[in-house]
């Protein structure tokens, strides 16, 4: 440990996770730039079907970014002014942003602590007769409990439509991410395990009349230029995103192995250090896990840890400080403090520790130590 002090461990190296896919990258851009199709076009057609195969959907349409994908799936079902949709206030902003930009409302339901996806058991009491769709999301690359998701919107004729940002083949009893409800929704943030050099983002479906909608919605609501059957909107996917997509896709379950390896030697070396006394680790309560993020509860003193390790140059972060029913901007909404404590305990506990498949042994093994040496003192 003596050489150790000068680790440094980033929350992710971007520019190092494509040294093994650089070269299948340039020449993707370099076909694109010859090609002339800048948006949409073959590059994009091919990562759609790729990407359908991938989850087990029989559709895909690229569109501009994962919130992109949110919303267009949310027009396309249909929900507008007055409707409710349920999800969960403990995830990224444009799950419930999505739903408030057409002029509906979020309806709120805490989490399961051991997953911190949406609790099944508390969606039917917030069924109303103007509730529309389900947004379960599959937070940090674990999918939510969906069978009684699923037999919920059955019974009550709901949409139900996947926040899959963050957990591209991640699995629910067989089946996979964005393969499982009305609409999968996928983001291609740089951040994502399949990350692209910019936004972009896909929605996967196994309806082909939903395919033609949301297609339809992603020019402007135009099948023929300049002719327009719906309002949509410009939501279509760049190729050359797509392109460098496309390159990465094939080294995605390669990736994923090597984030499962990293979470499985966190685990065991804040169990040999003794580390579990004040740590939660994450529980793989739906296999498969993708570990988009590593992320562990600190019982106390969450906040001086993260000082602690940022001066060991070791970097965290909160994914998320705030949950969604206490934000300014949803105070119309009603919610206060305390109505869902579970995940206003998941802000006030959770921290998300690198992860990133390039990361060394040196490297988390110096995590799970100055971790160790906070927790001892």
């Amino acid at each position: 440990m003596n050489q150790k002090q000068n680790i440094k461990v980033p929350l992710l190296d971007i520019p190092l996770s494509y040294e093994a896919v650089l070269a299948d990258v340039e020449k993707n851009i370099n076909e694109v730039i010859r090609s002339g199709y800048f948006i949409l076009g073959p590059v994009v057609e091919e990562l759609e079907r790729q990407i359908a195969a991938y989850c087990g959907a029989k559709y895909a349409v690229g569109v501009s970014s994962g919130t992109d994908a949110l919303l267009i799936s949310l027009m396309a079902a249909g929900i507008g002014e007055g409707d409710e949709v349920i999800t969960t206030p403990f995830t990224f902003f444009a799950t419930a942003g999505s739903i408030s930009r057409l002029g509906a409302k979020p309806v709120f339901v805490d989490i399961e602590p051991s997953t911190f996806n949406i609790n099944p058991k508390h969606i039917e009491k917030n069924i109303t007769n103007k509730t529309r769709a389900i947004i379960p999301v599959h937070l940090y690359g674990q999918c939510a409990d969906m069978d009684p998701i699923l037999d919920l919107a059955k019974k009550n004729n709901l949409a139900i439509i996947e926040d899959a940002a963050q957990a591209i083949g991640s699995k629910y009893k067989g089946g996979r991410a964005g393969s499982l409800g009305d609409y999968g929704c996928f983001s291609f943030f740089p951040t994502k395990n399949l990350g692209g050099f910019g936004d972009g983002g896909m929605v996967t479906m196994a309806s082909e009349e939903l395919y033609e909608q949301v297609k339809t919605l992603r020019v402007h609501g135009s099948n023929n230029k300049y002719y327009h059957k719906v309002i949509g909107g410009n939501f279509r996917l760049d190729a050359i995103q797509a392109a460098v997509v496309l390159a990465k896709l094939k080294f995605l379950d390669q990736c994923t192995k090597k984030r499962r390896s990293n979470a499985q030697t966190y685990d065991r070396l804040f169990k040999e250090k003794g580390a579990t006394d004040s740590l939660i680790l994450p529980q793989e309560i739906i296999p498969h896990h993708v570990y988009n993020q590593y992320i562990v509860r600190v019982k106390e003193k969450r906040d001086e840890l993260r000082s602690f390790l940022g001066g060991k140059n070791i970097a965290t972060e909160i994914y998320y400080p705030l949950p969604l029913h206490l934000q300014d901007c949803f105070a119309s909404l009603g919610y206060k403090k305390g109505d869902f404590p579970e995940s206003e305990k998941a802000a006030d506990e959770i921290i998300a520790l690198p992860i990133f498949p390039e990361l060394t042994t040196d490297q988390l093994e110096y995590v799970a130590a100055s971790i160790s040496q906070f927790l001892k003192n």
